[in-house]
């Protein structure tokens, strides 16, 4: 979905308490992203004005499907009212370093813990843009390892000991010349073999750009994959890793600061991953100049993103079985 040439969104609180002072409001914009070349109707693709039984439901005039603005989004039978996830998305944007459940919570007046978790985990999911592009030019690739408390899977005889993961995370950064970093890639591997690495490099990186990689053998060959390889075997080296590779040290830092400062080091290994995401979103984001844009682009990704419930974000396992 191309973005308008002119995005329209609120650059103060004060604009924002200015335009989305009702339910009919939120409803008009959040249809406006998701239709901006007017209303096109999930079943049978009609572009025909629809009826409508009020500003959130809608009815297509050829097959007479009954439709809502937030049916098949991150919206999708929520119980909330839009005003207040509208409130939660700027308030989410509008923090530098992120927000916790409990600070949402207690900000957007939310009634229970659960519902600013399962919230903020929608949003997640809504900040990876479908298609979006890959990295290239000169990227810097490299491994870290983050340690996660894993609490939920503790056994009663071990809560007081705390069991804690050590996870390690694929980092894929893009360097800027003269100084200067561009866009990041992070992701959750399975191990640092060659095949999980590889797959983390081609998912990440456009061909043809230029891949700079410690000596670890997981890197051998890439040119096969039709990267250019610049590698550096740190054994030995006068050079310290931090200073020959930079980015990727430098993001490894700033992501574990960010885990154990928003969120205390509370995330579950299960939701690693969303995490990971929402750093990358903000990272990549990090210069816009007006956060009213984080809060336009994040609700123009939301309407197009896939609901989940609860259920699938606590047991995404399950999910993934039903799907298979």
């Amino acid at each position: 979905m191309m973005p308008p040439a002119n995005p329209d969104y609120p650059r103060t609180w004060g604009e924002f308490l200015d335009r989305f002072s009702s339910e009919e409001a939120c409803a008009a914009y959040l249809e406006r992203l998701r239709w901006p070349s007017g209303f096109a109707c999930p079943d049978c693709g009609s572009m025909t004005p629809p009826y409508r039984a009020s500003r959130v439901r809608l009815m297509c005039k050829d097959c007479r499907r009954q439709s809502t603005v937030t049916a098949g989004t991150i919206f999708d039978k929520t119980r909330t009212p839009l005003r207040v996830w509208l409130a939660a998305a700027w308030y989410l944007t509008n923090q530098k370093q992120g927000v916790s459940a409990l600070g949402l919570q207690r900000v957007v007046g939310l009634g229970s813990y659960q519902t600013a978790w399962t919230m903020l985990h929608r949003f997640r999911r809504a900040m990876v843009r479908i298609g979006r592009e890959r990295l290239k030019g000169l990227v810097e690739i490299d491994e870290t390892y983050i340690a996660i408390t894993d609490r939920e899977n503790s056994t009663p005889a071990l809560l007081r000991k705390s069991h804690t993961d050590k996870i390690i995370i694929g980092l894929a950064v893009e360097i800027l010349r003269p100084k200067g970093f561009g866009r990041i890639r992070l992701r959750q591997l399975s191990s640092d073999s060659k095949q999980s690495v590889r797959q983390f490099i081609q998912d990440s990186i456009e061909p043809n750009s230029t891949v700079r990689t410690d000596g670890s053998g997981s890197y051998a060959k890439l040119h096969e994959l039709g990267y250019h390889h610049e590698r550096t075997v740190m054994l030995g080296s006068e050079i310290p890793a931090h200073v020959s590779m930079v980015g990727v040290h430098r993001v490894a830092s700033l992501l574990k600061r960010w885990i154990l400062g928003t969120h205390h080091g509370s995330i579950q290994p299960v939701h690693l991953d969303a995490y990971l995401e929402e750093f990358v979103f903000r990272f990549n984001r990090r210069s816009s100049g007006s956060r009213g844009m984080l809060f336009y682009r994040l609700l123009q990704q939301a309407v197009v993103t896939d609901p989940v419930t609860y259920q699938d974000i606590i047991r995404p396992d399950l999910k993934r079985r039903k799907a298979a």
